[in-house]
């Protein structure tokens, strides 16, 4: 089992989208995010998320993982739930995987549990 973790200030987020508006959301959120992710809180929840995820796997956010072949939504609970792209699935072999966001006190955290297909339990 993989685990990854990420913490981010919601203020970073708060300024780059003054900064830059949608092209914020668009440098690292998939449109059906950008749905979802109305709140600054869930926007940042968002981003620690997918960083999470990154770390997981082991490589970061790069060349071989982009916040685009993370997509996150939400299942009939209101749980987040995450897929990678195609390609990337090929890449990094996910068999399961528990998401979890929180965000309180002007920050917002990610955990994320992985197990590759390789692994055994």
């Amino acid at each position: 089992m993989k685990i990854g973790t990420d913490i981010i200030q919601v203020s970073r987020v708060e300024k780059s989208l003054a900064k830059f508006g949608d092209k914020f959301k668009q440098r690292f959120l998939h449109p059906e995010e950008i749905q979802i992710a109305q709140k600054t809180e869930s926007i940042a929840g968002f981003w620690a998320a997918k960083e999470a995820i990154s770390k997981a796997l082991g490589c970061g956010i790069g060349s071989e993982l982009t916040f685009h072949d993370i997509i996150i939504s939400k299942n009939q609970k209101g749980t987040p739930v995450f897929a990678l792209t195609k390609e990337a699935q090929r890449q990094h072999k996910i068999k399961t995987s528990s998401l979890s966001i929180s965000h309180d006190g002007g920050f917002a955290i990610a955990v994320v549990a992985i197990t590759l297909e390789m692994e055994s339990s």
